[in-house]
């Protein structure tokens, strides 16, 4: 096998280093010392990452090299948050409650990964147990902004080039309002869609898992390998796709950059002789925020009933409210919250009635300056609610200069065509 210089090869995406490697052109080791050649010139402005060991990741590259079959993952290196097991590396879980915990296996999504040729590269920072209280990480876009949470490290990482692509968790909006601000596409899947088996719970009934990367094609290779799906989208988008453009509630208090990456893109996209539509949710929906309020907090609390039994003190003051919340609720205020979503998620075909795929904000503006903000969900955690796959694109910027990313949902279970509507709107955009 040819060695390639590492020069250039933490820029490329992981659909193009597994064929670069499977090929020959390069090998995974090189891939794997360019991107630890990228953190070791940036991390300590980013702080992306919570746990590397340069050794095991070049080990197992070369074990990717050597194989005689290699994998459709092969060699590209994963960035993984830390509230996800992994055997071989610490899962901290972002709380000095789990300092220097090794589980005893890997996590489900890491099993699948692993066996289809990636190399786990890293643990990246999460915020406390993938709620609001942030660790270190900067936005690489500006140092002195947040990068959004919860999956701080994961979109940080993967849009600075220290890796490809990164596992994240989504129970609010923790994938899609980073890689909006960190300028990288986020992609939350249908609920259910991957195993949550090994990955620490937030609240179980809205949890998912999340992917960041750098294109839709790396989106879909890592959805095959993780759901074993195509890694092409199953069944072509429509010719000529109808996009519903949903402003919600939230549209007047939004900053500038969001409602004009949001209309400029439906503005290209009419231009390109798409229809777009106006679409206005029920007024059911509304309470939806409230719902979700509810639901968090009683399932974070019940989550957390072992560490606030046992280790109270080294939990956040955040959290400890949330936990306090959710305990003195009364488990009748829980299940009406359950009932609401359950009823909304009903009504989410009829949302869609009339269109493909909706069009709708990100995020409320640009990353906020300083780095104990992570950013309103409330644009995200709508579309986790109804259980809908849900993409940012990173089409936008706003004054500063930072990205805005628009937000594209499509009906429960049709991330396939989440996937192909996406790529269109990609070529579109770009």
């Amino acid at each position: 096998m040819r060695r390639a210089a590492t020069a250039g090869l933490d820029a490329l995406p992981a659909a193009e280093i597994a064929d670069g490697v499977r090929s020959g052109a390069f090998a995974a080791e090189a891939v794997v010392d360019a991107c630890l050649e990228r953190i070791g010139n940036r991390e300590e402005t980013v702080g992306a990452w919570e746990y590397l060991d340069a050794d095991l990741a070049r080990r197992q590259a070369r074990a990717v090299d050597g194989a005689r079959i290699k994998g459709p993952l092969a060699g590209v290196p994963v960035g993984i948050k830390d509230v996800i097991a992994t055997f071989d590396m610490p899962t901290g879980m972002g709380s000095p409650i789990y300092a220097d915990y090794r589980p005893p296996a890997d996590a489900s999504c890491v099993a699948r990964l692993r066996a289809a040729g990636a190399v786990i590269l890293g643990k990246t920072v999460t915020c406390e147990f993938a709620g609001l209280t942030p660790g270190r990480t900067a936005n690489p876009r500006d140092p002195a902004h947040t990068p959004g949470g919860s999956s701080s490290g994961s979109a940080a990482a993967v849009a600075d080039h220290m890796a490809p692509v990164a596992l994240g968790t989504q129970t609010g909006g923790s994938v899609v309002r980073p890689s909006s601000y960190c300028g990288v596409i986020g992609y939350k899947p249908s609920f259910g869609a991957f195993s949550l088996a090994g990955v620490f719970p937030a609240a179980e009934s809205l949890d998912t898992l999340g992917l960041h990367a750098r294109s839709v094609d790396d989106i879909a290779l890592l959805f095959s390998a993780l759901a074993g799906g195509p890694s092409r989208s199953a069944r072509e988008p429509p010719s000529d796709p109808v996009f519903g453009l949903c402003r919600t509630w939230w549209w007047d208090d939004a900053q500038s950059e969001t409602r004009d990456a949001v209309e400029g893109a439906a503005g290209r996209v009419a231009g390109a002789g798409f229809e777009v539509r106006d679409l206005t949710l029920p007024d059911e929906f509304r309470r939806l925020s409230e719902a979700r309020a509810v639901i968090n907090a009683r399932e974070r609390a019940m989550a957390m009933a072992d560490a606030w039994e046992r280790s109270r003190e080294l939990i956040s003051p955040g959290l400890q409210d949330t936990v306090r919340e959710g305990l003195a609720l009364p488990y009748g205020d829980y299940v009406d919250a359950l009932r609401l979503m359950d009823s909304c998620r009903a009504r989410a075909e009829e949302v869609f009635a009339g269109c493909d795929a909706i069009l709708t904000p990100a995020v409320d503006g640009e990353a906020p300056r300083g780095l104990g903000d992570t950013g309103s969900p409330r644009f995200q955690s709508l579309w986790t609610m109804l259980r809908t796959p849900a993409m940012t694109l990173p089409t936008h910027a706003g004054p500063r200069g930072l990205p805005v990313g628009i937000q594209l949902v499509a009906p429960w279970r049709r991330d396939d065509l989440l996937f192909g509507i996406g790529r269109r709107l990609t070529e579109v955009l770009s």
